[in-house]
């Protein structure tokens, strides 16, 4: 099988289309056993004075080569899943998560560290050397080092175990999102609909060979009828569906249910936090990031609710009065967007579906490759002839000075058996060998966007087009490195509350006049946003930001709260109603079962960190405010970003890289004036 296995050979980017779900087992087991082996001789030959390339190189190169075989695996996984393909991605998670706790509790590999750390070779390391050092330091210590063998051998037990119901909690909720389709055969349901989304629907209901529309709870067809769909039961239904999957509740109660996986994963993260000596699963989350305790977190969090909350009852009230202009007196969840999108025609006379005629995808990616060629000096050219996963994917290059710099990834539309949301992946990273080599990144870029429809080309709403900001914010960090040192090259070792910084910075171009310039033009004409349109989008950009954004305070407080006091005698849902009357304004019903599909913290490695989108949002608005002072596309202000931030990566604190770009500690004013949620404002 190695002889002819894909995923044992050599390649500079993974050969997609002759990876076969046989060949994932028999390649982890091999590289295990090769890197274990490995592992014995390098012990031996550190064991007197370490040194970096001996020790930490070697390791980085082990680490290289799992990673070659295992990102491809992981990323077809979550873009291509079947049976079988998901099948050998599970056999595969515990045997991975033995090796890594192995390694994590490995005491002469961790006497190694010690010793290199406190060498006199030590004093000439450059920073990033030193804190992959640190890190490195500390990261045995959360993995138990410390901890007698039977401790030990529970943390290993735990991790394994998490490592599966993670992968288990996903695949129910792509299972829950994909069991669930409802059949429209009289299309005067389907009235306030887009020509666009119904033109969808038909496709798939032609793929599943009816007649009709198919309607799906993959996120572009549930969007356009919770936005749309004047049919306020079709609405409800649909929400029903949504918002109940892989749960007790809804259509399909208690098929692929996630609430004892939830439950399970729970138990274990607060057992594995009481092993290591922390009080909760949030303070052992926080031993790696900006923030320094569950205090400061939590009166952050509450800080932004109390300065929220006003405007969202405004929001409130002033949608429920337009909603009983047009005689609905009592505004549910399935009514917010519907009733949202229609005062806000009403108000600033812009829809979603009139904007989205103005971004086709090529525009928008040739005006984003502008902006970020103007601020950092790159330059990006698409590539073909490359091995895909699925016809749809491109491939891009970064060069900066004729150089190569970097390569991505984009797999942007909707499709069955891909993942929902929004991701970035690095898929290789940034190294330079023990003997010079200089190995270059690779990013995966996916979203989720409306794939073309109906002879025209994939039109994106302007939420789509930040959400390709974010992402490519987080692909630049990634690609855009200058650390040639594996543990803190690009995203890695960067504190998890800070890793949002690049993604949330990047979205504010999409709402300045000169970026947007460069992202619009009519997909007949070509003509770009007329100033009237981008007057009107300006001045809607903060419509309902108060509701937007204690949403965002309760989603962050619900799974910072449930891991900081599990163990309480509170279900879930108890810490959920306990926060949602805290901050929340507008209640769903009781049959609502959101955690069940809340993926970010239950598979996502958002656990005890989902705050971190709100505070790295203080942190980019900020930033941004820099370049509002000097100009959004000074070259000088961009290349200062890129030096402070984006091309050191992990290699020192994220306050210190903060402080050299700003001059000072951040200040959260920004960001409410960002959103209109300042006094000033107001």
């Amino acid at each position: 099988m190695t002889a002819n296995n894909p995923l044992l050979q050599a390649f500079d980017l993974p050969p997609y289309s002759a990876i076969r779900p046989e060949h994932v087992e028999p390649a982890v087991d091999s590289i295990l056993a090769d890197s274990r082996a490995a592992m014995t001789r390098l012990l031996e030959q550190q064991s007197g004075t370490p040194s970096w390339d001996g020790l930490v190189l070697t390791l980085d190169e082990l680490g290289a080569r799992l990673g070659q075989a295992w990102s491809p695996v992981s990323h077809l996984n979550a873009v291509c899943n079947s049976a079988e393909l998901r099948t050998a991605y599970e056999a595969c998670l515990p045997k991975l998560s033995e090796y890594w706790t192995e390694i994590g509790q490995n005491q002469p590999l961790f006497q190694a560290y010690e010793k290199l750390a406190s060498s006199s070779a030590a004093a000439g390391f450059d920073v990033a050397q030193t804190t992959i050092l640190e890190h490195a330091l500390r990261d045995f210590r959360l993995s138990g080092i410390d901890l007698p063998a039977e401790q030990q051998k529970r943390y290993g037990e735990i991790q394994m175990k998490l490592s599966e119901l993670g992968s288990t909690f996903s695949n129910q909720l792509l299972d829950a999102t994909q069991a669930w389709t409802k059949h429209v055969t009289d299309e005067a349901v389907l009235a306030g609909l887009t020509d666009s989304a119904k033109t969808q629907m038909q496709q798939a209901a032609a793929a599943k060979e009816l007649d009709g529309w198919l309607i799906s709870l993959e996120f572009p067809s549930y969007f356009a009828v919770m936005t749309y769909a004047d049919d306020r039961a079709l609405r409800e239904e649909l929400y029903a569906a949504y918002c109940t999957r892989a749960s007790d509740q809804g259509p399909n109660a208690g098929q692929h249910d996630n609430g004892p996986v939830m439950l399970e994963i729970l138990a274990l993260r607060q057992e594995l936090a009481k092993l290591l000596g922390f009080a909760s699963y949030s303070e052992l989350s926080l031993a790696s990031k900006m923030a320094e305790s569950t205090d400061q977190v939590l009166t952050f969090l509450r800080d932004l609710g109390l300065r929220g909350k006003p405007f969202a009852e405004q929001d409130l009230r002033e949608l429920q009065a337009f909603a009983s202009e047009q005689g609905c007196n009592d505004l549910q969840s399935w009514d917010v967007g519907y009733y949202s999108e229609k005062l806000r025609e009403q108000r600033y006379s812009i829809s979603q579906e009139i904007l989205r005629a103005y971004f086709p995808i090529d525009k928008v990616l040739s005006g984003l490759f502008a902006i970020v060629e103007k601020l950092y000096g790159i330059q990006i050219k698409e590539l073909s002839g490359f091995d895909a996963w699925h016809a749809d994917v491109r491939l891009f290059e970064i060069t900066e000075n004729g150089q190569h710099v970097g390569r991505f990834f984009f797999d942007l539309y909707a499709r069955a058996n891909k993942r929902g949301g929004a991701w970035m992946d690095g898929a290789r990273d940034k190294r330079r060998t023990a003997d010079g080599t200089l190995i270059s990144p690779v990013a995966n870029l996916v979203c989720n966007f409306t794939p073309a429809v109906g002879g025209k080309p994939a039109l994106l709403t302007h939420d789509e087009v930040t959400t390709l900001f974010h992402e490519f914010g987080h692909g630049l960090h990634h690609l855009l490195t200058r650390v040639e040192h594996a543990g803190a090259s690009g995203i890695n070792g960067v504190a998890w509350d800070a890793v949002e910084l690049p993604s949330q910075f990047m979205e504010n171009w999409c709402w300045e006049p000169e970026g947007l310039a460069l992202i619009s033009g009519h997909y007949e004409s070509g003509e770009p946003l007329p100033q009237d349109l981008l007057d009107k989008m300006l001045a809607a950009k903060n419509f309902q930001s108060g509701l937007m954004m204690v949403r965002q305070i309760e989603f962050s407080l619900f799974d910072f709260e449930l891991h900081a006091t599990h163990g309480d005698g509170r279900s879930v849902l108890d810490v959920l109603e306990g926060i949602r009357s805290e901050v929340s304004v507008l209640r769903p019903p009781a049959y609502n079962r959101f955690p069940n599909s809340f993926a970010h913290i239950f598979a996502g490695g958002y656990a005890a960190g989902y705050y971190s989108y709100k505070w790295a949002e203080v942190l980019s608005a900020d930033a941004f405010s820099k370049f509002e002072e000097d100009g959004v596309f000074n070259s000088a202000t961009g290349q200062a970003f890129r030096e402070a931030i984006l091309a050191r990566g992990g290699s020192q604190a994220p306050m210190v890289l903060f402080v050299d770009f700003r001059g000072r500690e951040p200040s959260i004013d920004a960001l409410l004036r960002h959103l209109g949620l300042s006094q000033e404002a107001a």
